[in-house]
């Protein structure tokens, strides 16, 4: 398939990666020159087909590149930017052309880009995507919502991008994809917290322990294996004691969105919310930043998502 691709940061690079390897065309823009020269040189070692990729000037430049019907996917990490973007896309788009919102955006926004889109003959797609460092190697999950034959149509790529373990599901109209992501990013916050938690005991417990060696162990198929305890081993290997961070957690929306969603339809959400509150904590309160907890939460971060961690000695 031939697909435009606008934004090449740390997702959306990789993505258009491995949709050129797995042989479909591709369109790509990216705002900052940097992200293409970094692209450029990621794709450097892939035998390209003549065409199989195309780096526009402009976003009216890359629809106009796209053969009818269209597919352009938006992998805009930041909130506002994605309303820009998504506004500048439906300056060129035309009827049954498909336009893909590949970022995190609120569901409630998402439902309002369905319907603007919906009423011009656009076919839109809010898409959710997890996956994070892995994602290339692995697969990415995808989480659909809008347009159920904008999804169909775009299963040969969907294939790709989940290939070789991971999957994609169509769950509704309007912003239900984006709802589900809402929600997985949600758990994860409980998830990492709970996980940083454990481990804090374990190292001021009155015995001394190996916790890279814990961690290895309950790696291998115990109740709490799986990705993020995986990620806990390459964290600890890192900074077996996190010695070397300060524990200012980063947070992109989804929690807080959680939060109040679950408070909305009234249904008790306390280890996401106290997660979620915890994060916030750790902007300001000094004692929280020093703790064990705080500085494992955001190593976790940044080894599944490479988000930013706060260093010692740039505090």
């Amino acid at each position: 398939m031939q697909i435009g691709l606008i934004g090449l940061g740390r997702m959306g690079g990789n993505m258009a990666k491995k949709l050129l390897l797995g042989g479909h065309s591709v369109v790509v823009w990216n705002r900052s020159a940097e992200a293409i020269l970094n692209f450029k040189f990621q794709i450097s070692n892939i035998p390209l087909k003549q065409n199989q990729l195309i780096i526009a000037e402009t976003i009216e430049e890359l629809v106009h590149s796209l053969k009818k019907p269209r597919v352009v996917w938006a992998m805009v990490l930041i909130g506002s930017a994605t309303q820009t973007i998504l506004e500048e896309v439906g300056k060129y788009v035309e009827q049954n052309d498909i336009v893909v919102d590949g970022s995190n955006s609120f569901y409630k926004d998402t439902e309002a880009r369905y319907k603007m889109f919906t009423n011009k003959g656009i076919r839109y797609l809010g898409m959710g995507v997890a996956g994070g460092i892995k994602g290339p190697t692995e697969g990415y999950a995808l989480m659909a919502g809008g347009d159920k034959s904008a999804y169909e149509h775009l299963i040969p790529v969907l294939n790709t991008l989940v290939s070789p373990k991971a999957g994609h599901g169509y769950f509704g109209i309007g912003g239900a994809g984006h709802f589900v992501k809402m929600l997985h990013n949600g758990i994860e916050y409980g998830y990492m917290q709970a996980i940083a938690e454990g481990f804090d005991i374990l190292e001021h417990a009155p015995y001394k322990y190996d916790l890279l060696q814990i961690a290895k162990l309950w790696a291998k198929s115990s109740l709490v294996s799986g990705f993020m305890m995986d990620r806990a081993v390459e964290a600890l290997e890192k900074d077996p004691h996190m010695e070397k961070l300060v524990g200012v957690i980063g947070a992109t929306g989804e929690g807080q969105w959680t939060v109040e969603t679950a408070a909305e339809i009234g249904i008790p959400v306390p280890i996401i919310k106290g997660s979620y509150t915890y994060r916030l904590q750790s902007k300001q309160d000094p004692k929280i930043q020093q703790s064990f907890t705080a500085k494992m939460v955001a190593a976790l971060r940044n080894a599944f998502g490479a988000h930013k961690v706060t260093k010692k000695e740039e505090k």
